[in-house]
């Protein structure tokens, strides 16, 4: 996942005119040049708008956010916005980026045809088992957009706003005004489309709240104003598919998550495409009172590379926009850009070059085919935008694999590889992101949902597309049905029901795969509506634990949601070295009622590996076996201690730079030293920081103390409080521009 880009745009139509401007004409042309930001705010925002204006009478002040957090979004010239930044009430400024116009893969205006080459794609409608429609229900969506001028989502859309140009049309962008996009068109469609195609709840209606710009970017602020907007409109629902690298329960959307859930709103949220390692959950899907999302994959026939000598195979994951890959032979591979790629598959390393422009280039050269491997642990997923779509299959694998495959190229003379294909069994989507969460150690995901191939609506016709932001829109979609089944139910019950009835997933030898990995399991709509059961908090987290020995105590809620008395009975768990288990004996809870009851776990630490521990304690009724599942951190795990790094030019600046940093344990200082990327020679210490606290932290640097501009390897030091060190890696640039 990345960090998203500061964006905030706001454009107006020139009036034409001829000989003298009359003031009207006048005044329009200024508004060419207005921007517009958002701000955030120490204090009351109502007053600091009657401050704006009164004594800035040339700022207009277009909305004020004071439910989700303190903000006022503002409109005027650069000149008189820049003086934004000298008032001691504003905290941040997000700001006007530049973006080039680039087009996507063109959509399939026909289902059929797209089904007739697809066979295995998944329709929306599929997943509701029930007799529901969400009729009644409104459902925010917080993304790029939607093409309301769909057919399919013509019916159900019911507004929005726009939070990147800050006025009443959330139209998706379009070529005109930047890179396109088609995400939020996608998500809205899988949730409600109602037409040719149909979405999980297709009588719901939608409302769109544009926060990401040109190419999917924006801010955590444009987020958390979209959020703020959707609960002043009233919204039943709120999707978000997208996220970012930080993991850890206080980031500033995860904060406004949980305040929108506490003023009754249902937040879904996509767990993140950064899988298959544990650790990788980022914010807002790390938000306590959401549910998380993570993608289920359906049994599909997959191209995965293979050598026969080693028996090595390698999966890969297509670009988003790219054609299928359906070679049939064994090609040779070439490494980077040699001057003869005609009919080799081009194996390229992930950079600062878009990948577009690097499978372009390899195209240009004659590639049948082009992988680009990772620069950092794991797989990706990535996108493809360009002016004209490529016509070879472009597709991603992990750093480890991409590695295998250059030593691969350089030790064969002819380096020949094929391609097979194999039918997968359904399970975890393998870039699905993983938990738990850091600092509170909660068990993300929460559930599973559909999230590979999926058909959707997009601009001018149909995709088919997959990642963890096409799982969330199908949880979604099942809240509304839920809503319409059971209007009485709070949003706890349904998220405890969802749960509840959830179906575990098994590896291939029947043991239930890792909690961190599936949460409560598969969404089943049908199982929810109709439980005689709802557990409302059945994930058990217990925290972290450094003392010898503690016992830890969980209540557990439980509600008889049906019209006869039921008896509960706990399984004893397995014995396991310096673990106590104290459940409790057989008990009943009476029709329509719910009992509190605790839950007790006693560790011994000193006899226990450090790290995760996870497992599942099971709950008997009647025929019902219901998995609840728990996790500690013994002492300490090997989870990142620093995360979400940032460095950036401050808004309305021309010699401050602000850095920021989200540490996730208690340190005693971090330290950012440069390196040159090509012979990792130390170059200087860009800057240190004693004063650190558990969760964001932010600093400056002047320009002066910047040193030589240029592209460098920074090394993150963090020293524990324990007095232990531990390093993390990235890139930066300095331009010699700023």
């Amino acid at each position: 996942m990345i960090l998203w880009a500061l964006i905030v745009g706001f454009s107006f139509f020139a009036i034409p005119s001829e000989g003298f401007a009359t003031p009207k004409e006048v005044f329009a042309q200024e508004r060419e040049k207005h921007q517009s930001i958002i701000i955030e705010v120490e204090g009351n925002p109502i007053e600091h708008k009657k401050y704006l204006e009164t004594y800035h009478p040339f700022i207009d002040v277009i909305a004020t956010y004071e439910k989700l957090f303190n903000g006022l979004a503002l409109q005027g010239s650069p000149d008189q916005l820049e003086k934004m930044g000298t008032l001691d009430f504003v905290k941040s400024i997000h700001t006007v980026q530049t973006y080039q116009t680039n087009t996507m893969e063109k959509p399939i205006d026909s289902i059929e045809d797209l089904l007739k080459g697809s066979p295995e794609i998944v329709i929306p409608s599929e997943l509701n088992n029930t007799i529901y429609t969400g009729e009644g229900i409104t459902v925010g969506v917080v993304d790029t957009g939607i093409d309301y001028n769909h057919p399919d989502l013509q019916l159900n859309y019911a507004g929005g706003y726009d939070l990147v140009d800050l006025d009443e049309d959330p139209m998706e962008t379009t070529e005109t005004e930047g890179a396109p996009t088609n995400h939020g068109s996608h998500v809205a469609g899988i949730i409600a489309a109602n037409g040719s195609l149909q979405g999980v709840a297709p009588s719901a209606e939608i409302r769109a709240y544009r926060a990401l710009g040109p190419g999917g970017s924006g801010t955590s602020v444009q987020v958390i104003a979209a959020m703020e907007q959707a609960v002043k409109d009233g919204v039943d629902i709120i999707n978000l598919s997208l996220g970012n690298s930080v993991n850890g329960p206080d980031y500033p959307t995860s904060v406004a998550v949980n305040r929108a859930a506490d003023l009754g709103i249902a937040v879904v949220i996509a767990n993140g495409n950064s899988g298959p390692n544990n650790w990788t959950v980022g914010a807002p899907a790390t938000a306590a009172n959401a549910l998380a999302v993570g993608a289920f994959a359906n049994s599909q026939t997959i191209p995965m590379l293979y050598d026969s000598l080693s028996d090595k195979k390698i999966t890969m994951l297509p670009m988003q926009g790219s054609i299928s890959w359906e070679l049939s032979m064994d090609y040779e591979l070439a490494l980077g850009y040699e001057e003869d790629l005609d009919g080799k598959i081009a194996l390229v390393q992930r950079g600062k070059i878009p990948f577009y422009e690097l499978a372009k280039k390899a195209q240009e050269k004659g590639a049948i085919a082009v992988i680009i491997y990772n620069n950092e642990a794991g797989s990706f997923r990535g996108a493809l935008a360009g002016r004209e779509p490529l016509q070879i299959p472009v597709v991603s694998v992990s750093k480890e694999d991409g590695e295998w495959l250059v030593q691969y190229a350089s030790e064969q003379k002819h380096p020949y590889i094929d391609t097979i294909y194999e039918k997968t069994k359904s399970g975890i989507a393998p870039f699905s992101s993983r938990g738990p969460v850091t600092v509170n150690w909660d068990i993300k995901p929460d559930i599973l949902a559909p999230g590979t191939n999926i058909l959707s609506t997009v601009p001018g016709g149909y995709m088919a597309l997959q990642g963890t932001s096409m799982a969330a829109p199908h949880v979604v979609g099942v809240i509304a049905l839920m809503k319409e089944a059971k209007p009485k139910w709070t949003n706890e019950q349904i998220y405890g029901a969802l749960k509840t009835t959830a179906i575990p997933i098994t590896d291939e030898t029947g043991q239930l795969i890792e909690p961190i990995i599936q949460g409560m399991g598969k969404i089943d709509p049908k199982r929810a509506i109709e439980t005689p059961t709802i557990i409302y908090n059945p994930s058990l987290s217990f925290g972290k634990i450094n003392d010898y020995r503690k016992t830890e105590t969980i209540k557990l809620t439980i509600e008889n949601t049906s019209n006869q008395t039921k008896k509960y009975a706990f399984t004893n768990p397995r014995k396991q070295t310096g673990l106590s288990w104290n459940l409790p004996m057989p008990f009943e809870v009476e029709a329509g009622e719910k009992v509190e009851i605790p839950i007790d776990l006693s560790i011994t630490s000193p006899q226990m590996e450090k790290g995760i521990h996870q497992g599942w304690l099971t709950l008997s009724s009647d025929n019902e076996k219901y998995h609840l599942p728990y996790l500690f951190i013994n002492e300490t795990a090997d989870y990142p201690k620093a995360t979400g790094f940032e460095f950036t030019l401050k808004s309305f600046s021309e010699d401050e730079f602000v850095y920021r940093l989200y540490l996730t344990d208690e340190t005693r200082s971090v330290e950012v030293e440069l390196y040159d990327p090509q012979t990792l020679i130390f170059d200087r210490t860009l800057f240190r920081m004693e004063d650190t606290q558990v969760g964001m932290n932010e600093g400056y640097i002047r320009k002066r103390d910047l040193g030589k501009p240029g592209r460098y390897l920074a090394i993150i030091t963090v020293q524990l409080e324990n007095g232990t060190y531990e390093s993390y890696e990235t890139e930066i640039v300095i331009s010699p521009d700023l």
